[in-house]
């Protein structure tokens, strides 16, 4: 089953959500993160973009768990 853009984007705010309540620290560094900046001034944005952003954030997120296991 291949997702549709809408249910894409609640997954993208739902994982925001959870970073920004229970990791703050990661959650800052996300508008400054070259991944989620745009390489064009004019991004077009679709479904494939949007997926590959919420992989980027998922793969962020699991890298921030991995460094801070034992702090």
């Amino acid at each position: 089953m291949t997702k549709d853009l809408h249910q894409i984007l609640n997954e993208i705010i739902q994982l925001t959500t959870n970073i920004e309540a229970n990791y703050p620290e990661l959650y800052r560094t996300l508008d400054e993160n070259p991944m989620t900046l745009p390489v064009i001034n004019n991004p077009h944005i679709d479904k494939k973009i949007m997926q590959e952003y919420l992989e980027s954030l998922k793969q962020l997120l699991w890298h921030h768990l991995e460094t801070h296991k034992n702090k």
